[in-house]
């Protein structure tokens, strides 16, 4: 929610509280809309919590990073979407200046770990493409706990230092019927930098990294395939078919995660030279905020041991004795 600052004056007169023209029907509607919109954004990331958390055979170095991504959507779904899409729909800040505060900083906190969350993903991708033996043998469960772990409290210092530095946003902010916080045009470039540019510079080389690996991989593959028997050609091309599919999934969730966000920082970058109106700023922050939504749906269609997890768990064969040794991967 970052927007670039200008005279408290002026940017006052861009967020103002315009009265509700919508019909009773509609104004119902908008609301059942977003409660569908939560509803789906928290169970389908708490399915893939559950099902990293029990399931022994998800408890890999890669799915830590994906568990990691889900509790950060989870939480977006359960603590700011909501919030953020009555303020859409009563086109006015309803709540008071405390709970602003506290929104602003949930949200930064919970965008920014979700942007390096996916980088990481990223990172551990490449890295077990380019060097599986190496990956295999270094990358542990426990030390991709630790990398979680320091990226969670790296992203709230940088949130905590952000809003402490950036001045008294506190008493002057606010906006009647808004919540936005304004940064100065440093720190409009630090987040620009932190939250955008760098992350995503590294989404983007390292995905075209793996899918150059994955091509020569899948070549070797052919060649070696001319020279062998049927039994190891058989093996050769399930692992070729799984590197593809590997950059597909990556090159999807990225790509979801671009458009999402993209518009946000388009404002931040022309935000002097766009006049930014209060319900544009509000449908580019639920834009961000729906990729959460959207992410479990891109696991669901492409993850069959996801779409295994969630029927186990929906018909209750979780609670079975040794339900959790159950081989989930078809």
């Amino acid at each position: 929610m970052n927007l670039t600052e200008f005279n408290h004056s002026d940017r006052c007169e861009h967020f103002s509280c315009p009265e509700r023209s919508v019909s009773p029907a509609v104004y119902i509607l908008l609301y059942v809309c977003s409660a569908v919109v939560v509803l789906l954004t928290v169970c389908g990331n708490m399915l893939i919590i559950i099902s990293v958390f029990h399931f022994k055979q998800l408890h890999t170095a890669t799915n830590m990073l994906v568990l990691s991504l889900a509790v950060t959507d989870f939480l977006i779904g359960a603590f700011v979407i909501l919030p953020v899409f009555i303020w859409t729909i009563e086109s006015c800040w309803i709540f008071d200046m405390g709970y602003c505060i506290c929104l602003m900083i949930t949200s930064f906190f919970l965008a920014n770990l979700s942007v390096y969350n996916v980088a990481l993903i990223s990172v551990d991708r490449y890295v077990a493409l380019s060097d599986p033996f190496c990956y295999t043998n270094t990358i542990t469960t426990r030390t991709m706990c630790i990398v979680v772990f320091s990226n969670w409290c790296l992203c709230l210092v940088y949130v905590v230092a952000l809003l402490y530095f950036n001045g008294t946003f506190m008493s002057s902010v606010m906006c009647p019927g808004e919540c936005f916080l304004f940064l100065n045009e440093v720190w409009t470039v630090i987040d620009l930098v932190h939250s955008f540019i760098f992350p995503l510079s590294v989404i983007i080389i390292l995905y075209i990294r793996v899918f150059v690996i994955a091509k020569k991989h899948a070549t070797a593959i052919r060649e070696l395939n001319n020279h062998t028997r049927p039994k190891a050609q058989k093996i050769t091309s399930h692992s070729m078919k799984s590197e593809r599919k590997a950059a597909k999934v990556l090159g999807i969730l990225v790509s979801v995660f671009l458009v999402c966000l993209l518009s946000y920082f388009i404002y931040s970058l022309l935000g002097d030279v766009i006049e930014v109106q209060g319900n544009t700023a509000r449908s580019i922050i639920i834009m961000i905020y729906l990729n959460s939504t959207i992410n479990p749906f891109i696991y669901a269609l492409f993850y069959p041991w996801f779409r295994r997890c969630i029927k186990l768990i929906i018909t209750l064969k979780i609670f079975q004795t040794d339900s959790a040794l159950i081989n989930v991967s078809l």
